[in-house]
């Protein structure tokens, strides 16, 4: 029974086929599917260990800036709670003293609507965070591309917030 050429390219960095030509009752030759999905398997159970160092680094990043990000974010609901309790009360009063300059004013309604944007934003964010992280945690991948998109609203509302 023939050798059959290597079914992989030389560039991309796989072994070849181990798969032996089999001969069919016509007479024809053929690789059977099981070895090659066997060296497929193989291929890939082998990179995975060549790179296990460094999928696992980037889950421990992953899941300490998950964790930075979730106290960040604590923090930040807890101070723009405060701020817009003050700015609650002491809008009303700006609003009616004509000696305040109107950019003044602008600018504490700005704030006001900053800090609720940040209250208004705490539930989701928060479900994210933990969710996200638990997947890290747990290992389970779709749970974390589930979050891609929820991850990427909550970077485009920050940066929305952010003074240009």
């Amino acid at each position: 029974m023939p050798n059959l050429p290597p079914s992989r390219s030389a560039r991309s960095g796989l072994a070849p086929a181990k798969a032996v030509g089999k001969t069919a009752a016509g007479g024809a030759s053929y690789v059977k599917f099981s070895d090659k999905l066997t060296d497929s398997l193989e291929d890939i159970s082998r990179m995975i260990q060549e790179h296990k160092d460094m999928i696992d680094a980037i889950q421990e990043v992953a899941l300490e800036l998950t964790n930075s990000i979730g106290s960040l974010h604590t923090l930040t609901v807890k101070y723009a709670g405060i701020a817009n309790s003050i700015l609650d009360v002491l809008l009303p009063i700006v609003k009616s003293l004509p000696i305040i300059p109107k950019n003044v004013t602008d600018m504490l309604v700005k704030l006001e609507s900053l800090t609720q944007q940040i209250i208004d934003n705490q539930v989701s964010t928060s479900k994210t965070i933990v969710d996200v992280q638990g997947g890290l945690r747990s290992g389970d991948v779709s749970k974390i591309k589930g979050h891609a998109g929820e991850l990427q609203a909550v970077t485009k509302a920050i940066t929305g917030i952010l003074p240009k």
